[in-house]
């Protein structure tokens, strides 16, 4: 099973077991980043890690079940949330969604670092795991701040920094603004994201 299999897999969780459900039922798409898991910000209180998606205390195990039959053990309704955005996951409820414990745990660290330091740049600001896009994120004073676990830009983990507005100048390296694989500590991250507000200012 690859590396990118299961971070799509991943993002499939996010968009159809734990935003869509959340979306129909509080009206927000936002989640959270925990350490080694994600989860939702309001009711149901779901959550998902390396191996499992739970609500509440009931856990139920990934491995060889579709999106439907996980939402169904779970007692919710499978589905990304509608009308809101057009890119995504592209997994279906009768997809079946595949996880390598040991990618996951990595994609899954990776996000609670970018989580940690967005923390440490913005204390004022809520770090958002975003379904659409699956990265976790915060704006601040028009620049978007965050981590991605990999995507079509670069298929790891990486950090980024946005400005809504371009910039010119040797930090901007991505069509975006700036991107670097994600750095090996939260202090690291942190200190690219402090270096990015530097450069945006």
């Amino acid at each position: 099973m690859g590396f990118d299999r299961t971070r799509e897999s991943l993002h499939g969780i996010a968009e159809l077991l734990l935003a869509g459900p959340q979306y129909r039922r509080d009206h927000t798409i936002r989640l959270r980043v925990l350490p080694g898991a994600i989860a939702t910000v309001t009711a149901p209180t779901l959550r998902a890690d390396h191996l499992n998606v739970w609500f509440e205390g009931t856990r139920v195990e990934v491995r060889g079940a579709t999106y439907a039959e996980l939402a169904s053990r779970l007692g919710v309704t499978a589905g990304a949330p509608e009308g809101l955005y057009h890119d995504g996951s592209g997994a279906q409820p009768s997809d079946r969604p595949e996880l390598d414990p040991e990618a996951a745990l990595s994609l899954l660290d990776a996000l609670y670092r970018g989580d940690q330091a967005l923390r440490a740049l913005a204390p004022d600001a809520t770090p958002v795991l975003w379904p659409e896009h699956f990265d976790v994120g915060v704006t601040v004073d028009e620049v978007n701040y965050g981590v991605s676990p990999g995507d079509g830009y670069l298929g790891e983990p990486y950090m980024y920094v946005g400005p809504h507005k371009p910039r010119s100048g040797a930090f901007w390296n991505a069509p975006f603004g700036a991107a670097l694989p994600v750095a090996a500590t939260v202090e690291e991250v942190a200190a690219f994201f402090a270096e990015g507000r530097s450069a945006a200012s």
